[in-house]
């Protein structure tokens, strides 16, 4: 009887702290969910994110063009989105790539020349 306690007492406490591990993991990344979403809900970090995913479609050179925003803080935020943008729309971009390559890529041996 008192093994059988004492396994229940360390199962608990196991489970206790996995608990609190786990509780520490997600406090933080809704906290980081939270600032990323306030900041990409203003109008200028989502133009930016638009004309950059466009801008890596393309394959243009990132060009920000940030004067239309009148305060700095919008600049900022236009400019972010930008890179962000670009950034994803270049993965994208290369990722597709590398699959049609994978998918063209000639699998047939290669002739036999003595």
């Amino acid at each position: 009887m008192k093994k059988l306690s004492m396994f229940t007492v360390v199962i608990a406490l196991c489970l206790a702290a996995a608990a609190m591990i786990q509780n520490g993991r997600v406090s933080n990344v809704l906290q980081s969910s939270t600032v990323d979403a306030s900041h990409t809900t203003t109008g200028p970090f989502r133009d930016g994110l638009y004309l950059g995913k466009l801008a890596a479609e393309r394959g243009a050179v990132p060009h920000i063009s940030s004067g239309r925003w009148a305060t700095e803080a919008d600049r900022a935020s236009f400019a972010a989105g930008f890179q962000q943008g670009y950034h994803d729309g270049r993965a994208r971009r290369t990722s597709k790539a590398s699959e049609n390559t994978a998918d063209t890529a000639d699998t047939s041996p290669l002739p036999f020349t003595s």
